[in-house]
């Protein structure tokens, strides 16, 4: 039988389920009264979500950029309640997964996930917090094992499945290493009260950590707004409509009710400066995923942060380049231009300048832009590939 996405999570849903209590035990939050005790059924829960973490952390789709990942961590940290600091059973981690699609979930023993994409659509620190912090709350309020002790049966189960099972293009991927842990996590979402007691404690989190709660329904609003212009509905927890609204319902209600009157940090300069590589890696992304006015929309942010660095001006005509609409190969070559103009040695330039000559057919403006690259990056691990443009002269330096 051809092991699939879905037979895969099958057989970890039946498997899980099947060793579950099918009691629904209430449980407190961890670093109430100072307990932290597993039950039998939550031991179960704790190791699948390490077995699924480990899957995650050695599937190569994880991003590596050190500043970026000890930057997200480092506000994670904040939130994480005084009580549970010092508590050696509970250690928080965030890792950030390379995918475009808008998502973030966490794992039962303490892993939170963010994608690349949902990063690359937040605005400042305080919009961050706002996601940490309601993953957070997951964790800290037990919700996995809540969770999947009111699952009765396997028709249920395979409800879920039939979720995290839809197609989500080359980036879908991700699903497939997921079992049950992430794919309700990650697909599905929990109930209604728990998501909603998620919003509520994160913000309470997010607050007292000193961020400005003014922008979690911010957040909410800017990335529906952008999947309702461009018609997209992602296979994922944040990238669906209905739970957007929700979300976004909760935090205006919460700030209306409770924290009206409150002020705080936005932290716009230190994420925009934390995240800009990032920036411009999830723009290559969208762009394979032909989300062109995506990619550049994120490719001009990470201009405008840092406007004297080639490496975006690069990335702009390269976007130009690959979408070949009308014009977009005399944008593009203003673009590379500009790139130069930041670093005349800059030599990815020269590469994107020959492409545009080729398809432009000036044979011999591109042989010298080819040279010039080659020249500037000998070691190029294109350099078979761009020699075959070069005359054989040039070819065999």
């Amino acid at each position: 039988m051809r092991l699939t996405t879905k037979n895969c999570l099958r057989g970890v849903l039946l498997t899980l389920f099947a060793g579950l209590l099918p009691a629904c035990a209430s449980v407190s939050p961890w670093g109430t009264a100072g307990q932290f005790d597993l039950a039998e059924d939550e031991k179960r829960i704790w190791s699948r979500s390490i077995e699924e973490a480990k899957r995650l952390d050695e599937s190569g789709q994880l991003y590596r950029s050190s500043e970026t990942v000890e930057y997200v961590n480092g506000v994670a940290l904040k939130l994480v309640p005084q009580s549970l600091r010092a508590n050696e059973h509970f250690d928080i981690r965030v890792r950030i997964i390379k995918n475009p699609l808008l998502n973030a979930f966490a794992l039962s023993h303490g892993a939170i996930y963010i994608h690349t994409g949902m990063l690359a659509k937040l605005e400042n620190e305080a919009q961050l917090a706002t996601i940490l912090a309601h993953e957070l709350t997951h964790i800290t309020h037990r919700h996995p094992v809540q969770h999947f002790r009111t699952i009765q049966n396997v028709s249920t189960a395979m409800a879920l499945l039939r979720i995290a099972a839809l197609p989500a293009g080359p980036y879908g991927s991700v699903i497939g290493l997921l079992g049950a842990m992430g794919a309700t996590a990650a697909v599905s979402g929990y109930s209604r009260s728990m998501e909603s007691e998620a919003d509520t404690n994160g913000l309470r989190l997010m607050v007292q950590a000193g961020y400005d709660p003014s922008q979690s329904p911010k957040l909410f609003e800017h990335i529906q707004k952008e999947l309702e212009e461009r018609k997209i509905d992602e296979p994922f927890f944040f990238g669906s409509h209905p739970r957007l609204q929700e979300r976004k319902e909760n935090y205006a209600q919460l700030l209306a009710e409770e924290y009206g009157d409150k002020t705080g940090k936005k932290g716009d300069e230190e994420f925009a400066e934390s995240i800009y590589p990032l920036l411009l890696d999830n723009a290559q992304m969208d762009m394979s995923l032909g989300r062109s006015s995506w990619a550049e929309e994120t490719i001009r942010r990470a201009m405008n942060i840092r406007p004297a660095d080639p490496s975006g001006h690069y990335h702009l005509g390269e976007m130009f380049r690959r979408r070949g609409e009308e014009k977009d190969l005399e944008q593009g070559e203003r673009s590379y231009r500009s790139a130069l103009e930041c670093d005349e040695a800059f030599a990815p330039a020269y590469r994107g300048l020959g492409m545009i000559y080729l398809k432009q057919g000036k044979k011999e403006e591109a042989q010298g832009a080819f040279t010039r690259y080659l020249v500037l990056s000998p070691q190029a691990g294109d350099r078979a590939y761009i020699e075959q443009y070069l005359p054989k002269s040039d070819g065999k330096r």
